[in-house]
């Protein structure tokens, strides 16, 4: 499981910046990468910091041809339900406080696993997860290589088959059920 595997923001780069990046899609580690540097230039993103229990807030911080990297604020009740991302990989640095990474598994349901501040993962875009922020005033930087367009929501229906909703990369994310 990608948050499992956590590590820490301090073992990156915080100098990496966004014009150095290579003109092509990025792999999971180097989303990582950018994902750590974004998080540790608070100057690029701390006064976009705001805090909403109804609706989580979010704002995008650079979009380009090959990545999308977005600030994502988060309370105790904001729960992105079950999603994918499509085509894209990704990679989570959480700045403050904590979030909780949910993984579905046939065998025991939901598989949880906390990623506190300074932990930083990523995953490929065969990866399925449900974050939320298990504290109030939990921080993150998402970075998401091709960029995000589309993303696919899952719900379970009445007669208790998964089925997926796709949804815009625009949409904020919620549980569907």
């Amino acid at each position: 499981m990608p948050a499992e595997a956590a590590a820490p923001l301090a073992s990156y780069d915080a100098t990496l910046r966004i014009a150095d990046l290579p003109e092509r899609d990025l792999d999971p580690a180097e989303l990582e990468a950018l994902a750590a540097a974004v998080a540790q230039q608070p100057e690029a993103w701390e006064h976009l910091v705001a805090f909403d229990a109804d609706e989580r807030v979010y704002a995008s911080l650079h979009r380009d041809a090959h990545v999308d990297v977005w600030l994502l604020c988060w309370t105790p009740e904001n729960d992105t339900g079950w999603h994918d991302h499509d085509v894209s990989s990704g990679a989570v640095a959480v700045v403050a406080g904590e979030l909780v990474e949910n993984n579905l598994t046939l065998l025991h349901g939901a598989r949880e696993t906390r990623v506190g501040a300074g932990g930083v993962f990523s995953f490929g875009p065969d990866h399925i997860h449900r974050l939320n922020g298990a504290r109030p005033g939990s921080v993150s930087v998402h970075a998401y290589s091709p960029p995000l367009w589309r993303m696919g929501q899952y719900s379970v229906d009445p007669a208790g088959v998964l089925r997926r909703v796709p949804v815009s990369y625009a949409d904020e994310l919620r549980p569907l059920d």
